[in-house]
C-alpha cells in the first residue's frame, strides 16, 4: 500500500502558449521566493555568494515579457502534453526566462562574442557597503553545494527542476530545451551523478530571500573615503562661506561626531562589565529563566577570551561563520550582556552570553583565533522549561547540552523506540552533558535522540532541531498539551518524530503532536491514524502545521499528508484540522481518504474527484495521481479548506 499527498485541483495548460504581461507579473509576485531560489541554485558558485544573491534577484525581476497579449490569446492555453507538469502558464514562462538567463550568466566572456546583459554584475538591485548571503546550513547542505558547483549550468538546472520543481525526466528535457540547452539529455545524465538529496534544496542555505549582511572591505572603503572626504570638505567649506548665514547647517543635536568613540558602546564590550549571577541566586529569584543562570565554566575568568568574544559579536569579520534563527537581530549588545558559560568543550573554546532577547554563542578552536563561529538565537519569553538547556557544542554528528542549575537529572531517549528506557547522561560539574547523537545531522531517520530533563516540578522532553535552544515536545489536544511522559504519548511521537526534519533551523520553541482521529479503511484494511504536529516559534509567527497519515501495517513514521506555514490550524487558537491523501488498497484500487477533527459535520471533494460524506472522515474511489479540492463543513455551516 502507498500514499500520495492530496493537492488541490488546477488547470493543466501548455506552458509554451502566449502569456500576457499581467499574467506573468502575477505569477512572478506569487512565486518570487521560489523563482529566486531556482536562479540562485543554477547560477555558478564561482560568482561568489553576494553576487549570486543580487544576480538571482535581478534575473527574476527582468523575466517579465515585453509584449502585451490582447484578446483571449493569452488566456486560453493549448492542449497539455502527457509529459508536462500542471503549471500556470505565467509561472512556466517566467521560470523559463529565469533558467535561460541564469544559464547565460554562467557562460564565460569571450573576446569575439558580444556579451549578454546577464553576464555582467546587475545594476539593480544593488547594495552599497554590505555583502549579502543566505544563512549558513549544515554539513549536508555544504556537501551538496560543493557537488552542484562541480556540475555544468545545464546539469544544475536539471537537478533543480527534478528536486525543487518535482518534474519528471521528459518534462525536464522539454524545459531545458526551451531554455536554450543544446544537449538536454547530456545535462540530465550529468545530474544523475549527484545523489538525490532534493529535500536539502529547501534549506535556508539556498534561500536568497532570507539573508545575512556583513560589511565589505573596510580598509579599502576607508582609503577611498578619505579621498572623497577631502574633496567634500572643501566643497562644504566653500558653500558655508558663500551661501549660508549665521551658524551654517547648525548642530546635530545629541548625535556624536562621525566615527567618535561611544562610551555606552565601549562599556558593552568591556569584559569587566559582563554581568555574572551567583551560583545560588536562582533559588531565591522571582522568576526562573536564563536571567538567573549562574556564570559557569572553567574559562569564566579568562578576560582575553571574553574580550575577543565581545569584539567579534560587535564586529564580526569576513572569516567568522555566523548564523541566526529566523527573525533574530544580529547586531551588537545594547549593554553589558550576562555571561552564562565560558569553557573548553571538544577542543573548542565556547562562550555563551544572554542579553534578555538573545542567546549568543561564540566559539573558537583551541590554540587559534581563526575559524571563529558566532550563533544567535531568540529566547525572549523563555520559562523554566524553555531555559532548561542550551546547545554548547556540536562535533562529529554529536551534540552536548549545558543544563540549567535547577535540572536534577538529564537522560537521552530514542523517540523511535518508545518502550526502551531512557539512559541517564553524565554531566560535569558545570552542567555539560556527555555527547549524544544529533538527529538533525543524521543521513537517515533510524534513531531520534531526545533529551529528557527532570527538575523539582516534573519531567520534560526536548529535541535538537539544529539551533542553540532545543525545542520542547508535548502531546495532546492543542488546548491542553502535556509533556511526553506516558507510554501513549511516546508511542504517538514514535510515529511523528522523523517529520521533525521539516521544522529544523526554523526558530522552533515547541512542537505538539496530536492524534486527532482514526479512520476505518475501505476493503477491510483496518484503521488508519491521523495526526497533526504543530511547531510554535520563538518569534510567534511562521508557525508550521503538519498533517500526518499512518496506515495499518506500516512501520516507522507516519506519511506527510499536508503542511502549512502561518496557519492557526492545529493550534490553541484554532484546534481544527482537515487533510487528505490518495491511498492504494491491497487490491490495487486507489482511494481519496480524508479526515478532520471532530468539529466537522461533513466533508466534500470537488475537482478531479467528487464525493461527499457526513461526519469527519471520507473515502472515495479514485485513479492514481488524482487531484481534488477538499472542504469541510462545521456545525454552524462554516466551510473550511484542507490544510495546505
Amino acid at each position: 500500500m502507498s500514499t500520495q499527498e492530496l493537492a488541490p485541483s488546477s488547470p493543466v495548460p501548455d506552458s509554451s502558449g502566449p502569456v500576457d504581461v499581467e499574467q506573468a507579473e502575477a505569477a512572478l509576485v506569487e512565486h518570487y521566493p521560489r523563482l529566486v531560489r531556482i536562479a540562485y541554485l543554477v547560477l555558478p558558485p564561482s560568482l561568489g555568494r553576494n553576487r549570486r544573491v543580487l544576480t538571482a534577484h535581478a534575473l527574476v525581476q527582468r523575466a517579465l515579457p515585453r509584449r502585451r497579449v490582447h484578446g483571449t490569446a493569452g488566456a486560453v492555453p493549448g492542449a497539455r502534453r502527457a509529459t508536462e507538469d500542471a503549471v500556470d502558464p505565467g509561472y512556466a514562462y517566467v521560470r523559463g526566462e529565469v533558467l535561460r538567463q541564469a544559464l547565460i550568466a554562467g557562460l564565460p566572456l569571450r573576446r569575439r562574442a558580444l556579451p549578454h546583459r546577464a553576464q555582467f554584475p546587475p545594476l539593480l538591485p544593488h547594495v552599497w557597503g554590505l555583502r549579502l548571503f543566505p544563512r549558513a546550513g549544515g554539513a549536508d547542505e555544504l556537501a551538496l553545494d560543493q557537488r552542484l558547483s562541480a556540475l555544468s549550468g545545464p546539469a544544475r538546472a536539471a537537478y533543480v527542476l527534478r528536486g525543487l520543481e518535482r518534474q519528471g525526466d521528459p518534462e525536464v528535457l522539454r524545459v531545458l530545451a526551451a531554455a536554450g540547452v543544446e544537449e538536454p539529455a547530456a545535462a540530465l545524465g550529468e545530474a544523475d551523478g549527484v545523489e538525490a538529496r532534493y529535500a536539502l534544496l529547501e534549506s535556508p542555505e539556498f534561500d536568497p530571500c532570507s539573508l545575512q549582511a556583513r560589511p565589505t572591505d573596510l580598509m579599502r572603503r576607508r582609503q577611498h573615503g578619505r579621498a572623497a572626504a577631502a574633496a567634500a570638505a572643501a566643497l562644504l567649506v566653500c558653500g558655508a562661506l558663500l551661501g549660508l548665514p549665521g551658524d551654517g547647517w547648525g548642530r546635530n543635536g545629541a548625535a556624536a561626531p562621525a566615527y567618535a568613540r561611544n562610551p555606552a558602546a565601549e562599556a558593552a564590550l568591556d569584559p569587566a562589565g559582563v554581568k555574572r549571577i551567583g551560583p545560588a541566586d536562582w533559588r531565591y529569584a522571582s522568576r526562573t529563566d536564563f536571567s538567573v543562570w549562574p556564570a559557569r565554566g572553567g574559562l569564566a575568568g579568562d578576560t582575553a577570551l571574553l574580550r575577543r568574544a565581545l569584539a567579534v559579536w560587535a564586529r564580526p569579520g569576513p572569516t567568522v561563520h555566523a548564523s541566526a534563527t529566523p527573525a533574530t537581530p544580529v547586531g551588537p549588545p545594547m549593554g553589558p550582556p550576562q555571561l552564562l558559560f565560558a569553557g573548553e568543550v571538544d577542543a573548542v573554546r565556547v562562550v555563551l552570553f544572554f542579553d534578555g532577547l538573545r542567546v549568543v554563542r561564540y566559539a573558537e578552536p583551541v590554540g587559534s583565533t581563526s575559524g571563529a563561529a558566532l550563533d544567535f538565537a531568540r529566547t525572549d519569553g523563555a520559562d523554566a522549561v524553555g531555559s532548561a538547556a542550551l546547545v554548547v557544542s556540536r562535533a562529529a554528528g554529536n551534540v552536548r547540552y549545558l543544563t540549567a542549575p535547577w535540572v536534577t537529572e538529564a537522560a537521552v531517549r530514542d523517540l523511535l523506540v518508545p518502550a526502551k528506557a531512557a539512559r541517564v547522561l553524565v554531566r560535569d560539574r558545570y552542567g555539560v552533558t556527555e555527547p549524544i547523537p544529533s538527529p538533525v545531522t543524521a543521513r537517515s531517520c533510524t534513531r531520534w535522540s531526545a533529551l529528557r530533563l527532570r527538575d523539582a516540578t516534573g519531567e520534560r522532553l526536548l529535541t535538537d532541531l539544529g539551533e542553540l535552544a532545543p525545542a520542547r515536545l508535548t502531546s495532546g489536544p492543542p488546548g491542553r498539551p502535556a509533556d511526553v511522559t506516558g507510554g501513549a504519548a511516546r508511542e504517538e511521537w514514535a510515529r511523528a518524530a522523523c517529520q521533525l526534519l521539516a521544522v529544523r533551523s526554523h526558530g522552533v520553541r515547541s512542537v505538539n503532536s496530536w492524534a486527532y482521529t482514526t479512520q476505518r479503511l475501505p476493503e477491510g484494511a483496518g484503521s488508519a491514524e491521523w495526526l497533526c504536529a504543530r511547531a510554535e516559534t520563538w518569534r510567534g509567527t511562521g508557525n508550521r502545521s503538519l498533517a500526518l497519515f499512518r496506515a495499518p501495517g506500516t512501520t516507522g513514521t507516519a506519511a506527510l499528508a499536508a503542511r502549512s506555514e502561518g496557519s492557526a490550524a492545529c493550534g490553541a487558537r484554532d484546534p481544527r484540522v482537515l487533510a487528505g491523501v490518495v491511498w492504494q488498497a491491497r487490491s490495487g484500487q486507489w482511494y481519496v481518504l480524508a479526515a478532520g477533527s471532530e468539529d466537522f459535520t461533513s466533508l466534500a471533494l470537488s475537482g478531479g474527484v467528487r464525493g461527499r460524506a457526513d461526519g469527519h472522515v471520507l473515502a472515495v474511489k479514485a485513479a492514481q495521481g488524482s487531484r481534488a479540492d477538499l472542504t469541510g463543513t462545521l456545525a454552524d455551516g462554516t466551510r473550511l479548506h484542507a490544510l495546505r
